[in-house]
């Protein structure tokens, strides 16, 4: 069994259980504030074990199952060991938190949930090998270095506009993880990627 698949249904199992149980919810979340007056760093990692309805969590296990697996291979081949890839998930539901619970650790009214770090870093490893893979985005074809640049310009945006209650932040941070992780273990994937950038 591949280490994604291990984390979807554990994320799976997880979450859907606490669909029913709001306090389940509010103990696993992702909340600066009582992580701060209570020491409850665990909610670093459990946060991404809860999602907010059914859609949330299926999106994000849709696109962990599907890219998952590719870079649990891509790393065994470039980086030498498998385990890299859920030590980069695990960082990837930490380091994207980081900067807003420095943000929000005395605003007792912010928290979030869901593994949107993590799936995002996984997302944009997959640029490192295949950049000119073709995605679809609401129908349209679009090449995966070009919706890497777009999803950052947007997360940034909509960082700084906030509002519509989805952690951008997080996203961003995830993002700039899955591309910036591989190169530090291996600083050979940069010229992999640079020659499948430019022979595509």
């Amino acid at each position: 069994m591949s280490i994604t698949l291990i984390i979807v249904i554990i994320t799976c199992l997880v979450s859907i259980t606490a669909f029913n149980r709001p306090g389940d919810i509010d103990k696993l979340s992702f909340w600066p504030y009582q992580m701060h007056r209570s020491n409850e760093y665990y909610r670093f990692l459990t946060s991404g074990l809860v999602h907010r309805d059914f859609i949330h969590l299926f999106f994000n296990m849709i696109t962990l199952f599907f890219m998952g697996d590719a870079v649990e291979q891509f790393f065994t081949v470039m980086l030498g060991s498998k385990w890299y890839y859920p030590l980069m998930y695990v960082l990837g539901l930490v380091l994207p938190d980081m900067f807003n619970f420095f943000k929000y650790k005395n605003a007792s009214h912010w928290s979030s949930i869901g593994a949107s770090g993590a799936v995002s870093a996984v997302v944009f490893s997959c640029v490192l090998f295949a950049p000119w893979q073709t995605i679809y985005v609401f129908i349209i074809p679009i090449w995966f270095i070009l919706y890497a640049v777009l999803f950052l310009i947007y997360s940034v945006y909509m960082s700084r506009r906030g509002g519509d209650g989805i952690d951008h932040t997080a996203h961003f941070y995830g993002a700039l993880l899955g591309l910036i992780f591989p190169i530090v273990i291996n600083p050979q994937v940069l010229p992999f990627f640079l020659n499948r950038l430019l022979n595509p």
